[in-house]
């Protein structure tokens, strides 16, 4: 599993914060974190004692949490659009 490319990045950035250029939006940050978290999640599946890759993805899940969390504070719309959107909260 490669990581992120560029091209996926400008994908995720043009889909979420509205054009590819929109790096800032909350939305695409949540967006490209939990690309992120998914990446990191598969390569811990196949090498369960990598603990730095571990702790990687347990502080990029707690930042997440708190980006999530500032959304649901100020765009509750937006963030429940977000969650369906992810596939978030099952």
């Amino acid at each position: 599993m490669a990581a992120i490319t560029k091209e996926r990045r400008k994908e995720i950035f043009a889909e979420f914060g509205g054009n590819e250029a929109n790096t800032g939006s909350i939305e695409a940050q949540v967006a490209l974190m939990t690309e992120r978290i998914n990446h990191i999640a598969g390569h811990l599946k196949d090498n369960k004692k990598d603990h730095s890759s571990k702790t990687g993805l347990m502080t990029m899940v707690g930042r997440r949490k708190r980006y999530l969390q500032y959304l649901a504070k100020t765009d509750l719309e937006g963030y429940r659009a977000l969650i369906a959107k992810l596939g978030l909260r099952k």
